[in-house]
Protein backbone atom coordinates (compact mmCIF):
# COMPACT_ATOMS: atom_id res chain seq x y z
CA UNK A 1 0.00 0.00 0.00
CA UNK A 2 1.25 3.54 -0.98
CA UNK A 3 0.71 6.11 0.91
CA UNK A 4 1.52 10.15 1.75
CA UNK A 5 2.95 11.21 4.69
CA UNK A 6 3.16 14.43 5.22
CA UNK A 7 5.42 16.16 8.34
CA UNK A 8 4.54 20.07 9.28
CA UNK A 9 7.58 21.32 11.73
CA UNK A 10 6.55 24.08 13.78
CA UNK A 11 7.14 25.96 16.73
CA UNK A 12 4.93 24.74 19.77
CA UNK A 13 2.78 27.66 20.10
CA UNK A 14 1.63 27.00 16.67
CA UNK A 15 0.49 23.13 17.60
CA UNK A 16 -2.80 23.83 19.18
CA UNK A 17 -4.14 26.59 15.85
CA UNK A 18 -2.61 24.10 13.28
CA UNK A 19 -4.82 21.44 15.12
CA UNK A 20 -7.43 23.46 14.94
CA UNK A 21 -7.03 24.87 11.05
CA UNK A 22 -6.36 20.92 10.62
CA UNK A 23 -9.77 19.98 12.10
CA UNK A 24 -11.12 22.77 10.08
CA UNK A 25 -10.90 20.60 7.26
CA UNK A 26 -11.46 17.11 8.05
CA UNK A 27 -8.20 16.00 9.77
CA UNK A 28 -9.20 14.91 13.30
CA UNK A 29 -6.43 12.01 13.74
CA UNK A 30 -2.69 14.24 12.71
CA UNK A 31 -0.25 12.79 15.26
CA UNK A 32 1.64 14.99 17.13
CA UNK A 33 5.38 14.43 18.26
CA UNK A 34 5.96 17.75 20.95
CA UNK A 35 9.60 17.04 22.84
CA UNK A 36 8.00 20.18 24.77
CA UNK A 37 5.76 17.55 26.86
CA UNK A 38 8.67 15.44 27.76
CA UNK A 39 10.63 18.42 28.63
CA UNK A 40 8.40 19.33 31.32
CA UNK A 41 7.81 16.14 32.81
CA UNK A 42 11.31 15.30 33.20
CA UNK A 43 11.56 18.91 35.17
CA UNK A 44 8.78 17.49 37.40
CA UNK A 45 10.00 14.45 38.26
CA UNK A 46 8.14 14.38 41.63
CA UNK A 47 5.04 14.18 40.18
CA UNK A 48 4.55 11.21 38.72
CA UNK A 49 5.89 7.71 38.81
CA UNK A 50 7.25 5.37 35.91
CA UNK A 51 9.70 2.73 36.23
CA UNK A 52 11.05 3.26 32.45
CA UNK A 53 11.77 5.93 30.74
CA UNK A 54 13.40 5.03 27.22
CA UNK A 55 16.49 7.08 26.20
CA UNK A 56 15.17 7.95 23.41
CA UNK A 57 12.56 10.41 24.96
CA UNK A 58 15.45 12.38 26.93
CA UNK A 59 17.28 12.12 23.51
CA UNK A 60 14.57 14.10 21.54
CA UNK A 61 14.06 16.93 24.27
CA UNK A 62 14.54 20.32 22.12
CA UNK A 63 13.64 19.36 18.82
CA UNK A 64 11.23 20.90 17.03
CA UNK A 65 7.56 19.66 17.30
CA UNK A 66 6.21 18.09 14.59
CA UNK A 67 2.88 17.03 12.92
CA UNK A 68 2.90 13.60 11.11
CA UNK A 69 -0.53 13.21 8.34
CA UNK A 70 -0.92 10.02 6.96
CA UNK A 71 -3.16 9.55 3.65
CA UNK A 72 -3.47 6.76 2.10
CA UNK A 73 -2.84 6.72 -2.21
CA UNK A 74 -6.71 6.73 -3.71
CA UNK A 75 -5.89 6.17 -7.38
CA UNK A 76 -4.07 6.79 -10.63
CA UNK A 77 -2.30 9.92 -11.92
CA UNK A 78 -3.43 12.29 -14.48
CA UNK A 79 0.87 13.14 -15.02
CA UNK A 80 1.41 15.96 -12.29
CA UNK A 81 4.58 15.24 -9.76
CA UNK A 82 4.09 16.74 -6.69
CA UNK A 83 4.58 15.29 -4.10
CA UNK A 84 7.87 13.43 -4.06
CA UNK A 85 8.05 13.09 -8.25
CA UNK A 86 5.40 10.53 -7.56
CA UNK A 87 3.29 9.59 -10.84
CA UNK A 88 0.65 7.33 -8.80
CA UNK A 89 -1.05 10.31 -7.33
CA UNK A 90 -4.35 11.32 -8.19
CA UNK A 91 -5.95 14.84 -8.20
CA UNK A 92 -7.79 13.91 -4.96
CA UNK A 93 -4.11 13.08 -3.85
CA UNK A 94 -2.91 16.71 -4.34
CA UNK A 95 -5.27 18.39 -3.21
CA UNK A 96 -5.72 16.71 0.12
CA UNK A 97 -1.55 17.96 0.17
CA UNK A 98 -2.39 21.23 -0.97
CA UNK A 99 -5.39 21.87 1.43
CA UNK A 100 -2.88 21.04 4.30
CA UNK A 101 -0.46 23.41 3.09
CA UNK A 102 -3.09 26.02 2.49
CA UNK A 103 -3.97 25.56 6.07
CA UNK A 104 -0.50 25.98 7.52
CA UNK A 105 -0.62 29.37 5.00
CA UNK A 106 -4.00 30.55 7.16
CA UNK A 107 -2.27 30.06 10.75
CA UNK A 108 0.85 31.90 9.72
CA UNK A 109 -1.51 34.50 8.14
CA UNK A 110 -3.77 34.31 11.64
CA UNK A 111 -0.66 34.84 13.65
CA UNK A 112 0.53 37.66 11.45
CA UNK A 113 -3.25 39.56 12.05
CA UNK A 114 -2.53 39.47 15.92
CA UNK A 115 -5.29 36.61 16.31
CA UNK A 116 -2.69 35.08 18.90
CA UNK A 117 -2.04 37.75 21.16
CA UNK A 118 0.73 39.19 18.98
CA UNK A 119 3.60 36.29 18.92
CA UNK A 120 5.26 35.41 16.04
CA UNK A 121 4.40 32.00 14.50
CA UNK A 122 7.75 30.88 13.99
CA UNK A 123 8.72 29.04 11.22
CA UNK A 124 5.77 26.28 9.40
CA UNK A 125 7.56 24.07 7.01
CA UNK A 126 5.11 21.56 5.14
CA UNK A 127 7.17 18.72 3.35
CA UNK A 128 4.98 15.50 2.01
CA UNK A 129 6.85 11.92 0.88
CA UNK A 130 5.30 9.21 -1.05
CA UNK A 131 6.26 6.05 0.94
CA UNK A 132 5.39 2.22 0.31
CA UNK A 133 4.72 0.22 3.30
CA UNK A 134 5.36 -3.48 1.32
CA UNK A 135 9.53 -2.01 2.10
CA UNK A 136 9.33 -2.04 5.80
CA UNK A 137 6.42 -3.55 7.57
CA UNK A 138 7.71 -7.56 7.89
CA UNK A 139 11.59 -5.79 7.83
CA UNK A 140 11.35 -6.52 11.59
CA UNK A 141 10.39 -9.51 11.16
CA UNK A 142 14.61 -10.74 10.54
CA UNK A 143 15.15 -9.69 14.12
CA UNK A 144 12.58 -11.63 15.37
CA UNK A 145 14.07 -15.48 15.52
CA UNK A 146 13.64 -18.45 18.21
CA UNK A 147 14.97 -17.69 21.51
CA UNK A 148 16.16 -19.76 24.64
CA UNK A 149 14.54 -18.28 27.58
CA UNK A 150 15.37 -20.42 29.82
CA UNK A 151 16.98 -23.88 30.40
CA UNK A 152 14.22 -25.93 28.98
CA UNK A 153 11.60 -23.23 27.35
CA UNK A 154 12.13 -21.95 23.71
CA UNK A 155 10.14 -18.78 22.40
CA UNK A 156 10.00 -19.18 18.36
CA UNK A 157 8.22 -16.66 16.01
CA UNK A 158 4.98 -18.46 13.98
CA UNK A 159 6.98 -17.73 10.66
CA UNK A 160 10.53 -19.22 11.48
CA UNK A 161 11.55 -23.39 11.75
CA UNK A 162 12.38 -24.97 14.76
CA UNK A 163 12.76 -28.36 15.92
CA UNK A 164 13.23 -28.78 19.69
CA UNK A 165 15.39 -31.41 21.61
CA UNK A 166 13.28 -33.94 23.34
CA UNK A 167 13.93 -31.82 26.70
CA UNK A 168 12.70 -28.28 25.51
CA UNK A 169 9.17 -27.07 25.52
CA UNK A 170 8.74 -24.61 22.66
CA UNK A 171 5.98 -21.53 22.75
CA UNK A 172 5.19 -20.47 19.91
CA UNK A 173 4.26 -16.29 19.56
CA UNK A 174 3.28 -13.95 16.87
CA UNK A 175 4.64 -10.61 17.81
CA UNK A 176 2.60 -8.77 14.98
CA UNK A 177 -0.40 -9.59 17.21
CA UNK A 178 1.14 -9.82 20.96
CA UNK A 179 1.74 -7.74 24.10
CA UNK A 180 5.15 -10.14 24.74
CA UNK A 181 7.36 -12.22 23.06
CA UNK A 182 9.06 -13.47 26.36
CA UNK A 183 12.74 -11.80 25.50
CA UNK A 184 12.78 -8.92 27.71
CA UNK A 185 14.02 -9.39 31.30
CA UNK A 186 11.35 -9.47 33.48
CA UNK A 187 9.44 -11.92 31.33
CA UNK A 188 12.64 -14.15 31.15
CA UNK A 189 12.40 -14.10 34.57
CA UNK A 190 9.08 -15.30 35.48
CA UNK A 191 9.58 -18.43 33.17
CA UNK A 192 12.88 -19.39 34.94
CA UNK A 193 10.99 -19.33 37.54
CA UNK A 194 7.85 -20.90 36.63
CA UNK A 195 10.19 -23.77 35.45
CA UNK A 196 11.56 -23.93 38.74
CA UNK A 197 8.47 -24.05 40.75
CA UNK A 198 5.58 -25.20 38.32
CA UNK A 199 4.78 -29.30 38.85
CA UNK A 200 2.75 -31.58 37.17
CA UNK A 201 -1.06 -31.20 38.52
CA UNK A 202 -1.29 -27.53 39.53
CA UNK A 203 -3.35 -25.08 39.11
CA UNK A 204 -1.70 -21.57 38.57
CA UNK A 205 -3.21 -17.41 37.98
CA UNK A 206 -1.89 -15.76 35.33
CA UNK A 207 -2.46 -12.14 36.44
CA UNK A 208 -2.09 -9.42 33.84
CA UNK A 209 -2.00 -12.19 31.21
CA UNK A 210 -0.91 -9.86 28.33
CA UNK A 211 -0.44 -12.07 25.19
CA UNK A 212 -0.87 -15.22 27.66
CA UNK A 213 2.66 -16.34 27.39
CA UNK A 214 3.37 -17.07 30.72
CA UNK A 215 0.05 -19.10 31.13
CA UNK A 216 1.36 -21.49 28.26
CA UNK A 217 4.68 -21.97 29.89
CA UNK A 218 2.86 -22.60 33.02
CA UNK A 219 0.63 -24.87 30.90
CA UNK A 220 3.45 -26.80 28.85
CA UNK A 221 5.50 -27.00 32.19
CA UNK A 222 2.65 -29.29 33.79
CA UNK A 223 0.21 -27.12 35.11
CA UNK A 224 -3.49 -28.76 34.83
CA UNK A 225 -5.68 -25.86 34.93
CA UNK A 226 -4.44 -22.07 33.85
CA UNK A 227 -6.72 -18.82 34.07
CA UNK A 228 -5.44 -16.04 32.94
CA UNK A 229 -6.89 -12.75 34.12
CA UNK A 230 -6.60 -9.04 32.67
CA UNK A 231 -8.23 -6.31 33.21
CA UNK A 232 -7.93 -5.59 29.07
CA UNK A 233 -10.40 -7.39 26.43
CA UNK A 234 -7.59 -7.33 23.38
CA UNK A 235 -5.61 -9.38 25.94
CA UNK A 236 -7.94 -11.65 26.67
CA UNK A 237 -9.09 -12.25 23.32
CA UNK A 238 -4.94 -12.59 22.36
CA UNK A 239 -3.95 -14.70 25.01
CA UNK A 240 -6.79 -16.98 23.55
CA UNK A 241 -5.89 -17.27 20.22
CA UNK A 242 -2.07 -18.00 21.84
CA UNK A 243 -3.55 -20.74 23.64
CA UNK A 244 -4.94 -22.52 20.43
CA UNK A 245 -2.05 -21.49 18.53
CA UNK A 246 0.26 -23.73 21.06
CA UNK A 247 -2.65 -26.59 21.48
CA UNK A 248 -2.84 -25.50 25.36
CA UNK A 249 -6.55 -24.19 25.61
CA UNK A 250 -7.47 -27.20 26.75
CA UNK A 251 -5.92 -26.23 30.29
CA UNK A 252 -5.58 -22.74 29.66
CA UNK A 253 -8.23 -19.78 29.23
CA UNK A 254 -8.46 -16.38 29.70
CA UNK A 255 -11.15 -13.94 31.41
CA UNK A 256 -11.28 -10.02 32.21
CA UNK A 257 -11.25 -9.34 35.52
CA UNK A 258 -9.34 -7.47 38.21
CA UNK A 259 -7.86 -9.45 41.09
CA UNK A 260 -8.50 -6.71 43.89
CA UNK A 261 -12.18 -7.55 43.29
CA UNK A 262 -11.98 -11.14 43.43
CA UNK A 263 -11.76 -13.79 40.25
CA UNK A 264 -14.82 -16.08 40.58
CA UNK A 265 -15.08 -19.86 39.21
CA UNK A 266 -17.59 -21.72 40.32
CA UNK A 267 -18.87 -19.46 42.94
CA UNK A 268 -16.06 -19.00 44.65
CA UNK A 269 -12.86 -17.17 44.86
CA UNK A 270 -10.58 -18.75 42.76
CA UNK A 271 -7.31 -20.20 44.52
CA UNK A 272 -3.60 -21.32 42.76
CA UNK A 273 -0.95 -23.37 43.27
CA UNK A 274 1.33 -20.67 41.47
CA UNK A 275 0.45 -16.71 40.56
CA UNK A 276 2.76 -15.41 37.84
CA UNK A 277 1.83 -11.26 37.81
CA UNK A 278 4.51 -9.39 35.34
CA UNK A 279 3.42 -5.88 36.34
CA UNK A 280 5.16 -2.83 37.21
CA UNK A 281 6.29 -2.64 40.90
CA UNK A 282 3.52 -0.08 41.79
CA UNK A 283 0.71 -2.16 40.37
CA UNK A 284 2.09 -5.33 42.36
CA UNK A 285 2.24 -3.76 45.82
CA UNK A 286 -1.84 -1.82 45.10
CA UNK A 287 -2.82 -5.84 44.73
CA UNK A 288 -0.55 -7.72 46.72
CA UNK A 289 -3.47 -8.10 48.94
CA UNK A 290 -6.05 -9.36 46.20
CA UNK A 291 -2.83 -12.09 44.85
CA UNK A 292 -2.36 -13.29 48.43
CA UNK A 293 -5.90 -14.04 48.43
CA UNK A 294 -6.01 -16.17 45.56
CA UNK A 295 -3.31 -17.88 46.61
CA UNK A 296 -3.70 -21.65 48.79
CA UNK A 297 -1.51 -21.92 51.43
CA UNK A 298 1.94 -22.95 50.90
CA UNK A 299 1.37 -21.59 47.24
CA UNK A 300 4.01 -19.52 45.25
CA UNK A 301 3.75 -15.97 43.72
CA UNK A 302 6.35 -14.84 41.09
CA UNK A 303 6.24 -11.30 40.37
CA UNK A 304 8.09 -9.35 38.17
CA UNK A 305 8.17 -6.29 36.34
CA UNK A 306 10.55 -4.74 39.39
CA UNK A 307 13.10 -2.52 38.52
CA UNK A 308 15.85 -3.20 41.27
CA UNK A 309 15.37 0.08 43.38
CA UNK A 310 11.74 -1.03 43.93
CA UNK A 311 12.70 -4.38 45.30
CA UNK A 312 12.35 -3.45 48.87
CA UNK A 313 8.96 -1.95 48.67
CA UNK A 314 7.51 -4.76 46.51
CA UNK A 315 8.78 -6.88 49.09
CA UNK A 316 7.43 -5.01 51.98
CA UNK A 317 3.79 -4.99 50.14
CA UNK A 318 3.93 -8.68 49.95
CA UNK A 319 4.55 -9.09 53.62
CA UNK A 320 2.08 -7.00 54.63
CA UNK A 321 -0.25 -9.10 52.53
CA UNK A 322 0.84 -12.37 54.42
CA UNK A 323 3.34 -13.79 52.28
CA UNK A 324 6.91 -14.60 52.84
CA UNK A 325 10.07 -13.46 50.45
CA UNK A 326 11.57 -17.29 49.50
CA UNK A 327 13.99 -16.00 46.56
CA UNK A 328 14.80 -12.60 44.46
CA UNK A 329 16.08 -12.94 41.09
CA UNK A 330 17.92 -10.27 39.08
CA UNK A 331 19.00 -9.35 35.93
CA UNK A 332 20.51 -6.38 34.54
CA UNK A 333 17.80 -3.68 36.67
CA UNK A 334 14.75 -6.01 36.70
CA UNK A 335 14.49 -8.28 39.74
CA UNK A 336 11.65 -11.02 40.07
CA UNK A 337 10.28 -11.71 43.33
CA UNK A 338 9.34 -14.80 44.60
CA UNK A 339 6.97 -15.12 47.95
CA UNK A 340 5.14 -17.95 49.31
CA UNK A 341 1.66 -17.59 51.54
Amino acid sequence: MKYIEITIKLEHRAIEPALAALDMIGIDDAEVRDPHDAEEIMADKETYEWDYVDEKVAADIGKQPEIHIYHEVSGASDGMTEPAADQSLSDDDRRFTASVKAAMEQVKKDFDEGMYGGQEPGDIEVTAEVKDDSLWKDKWKEYFKPAHISERIVVKPTWEEYKPSEDEIMIEIDPGMAFGTGTHETTSMCMKALEKYVRPGMSMLDAGCGSGILSIAGAKLGASDVLGVDIDEEAVRVSEENFRLNGTDGVCRAITGDVTEGIRCDGRIYQADIIAANLMAELLCMISQGLSDHLKKGGVLVSSGILNEKEEMVKSAFESAGLTVKEVMHDGEWCCVIAEK
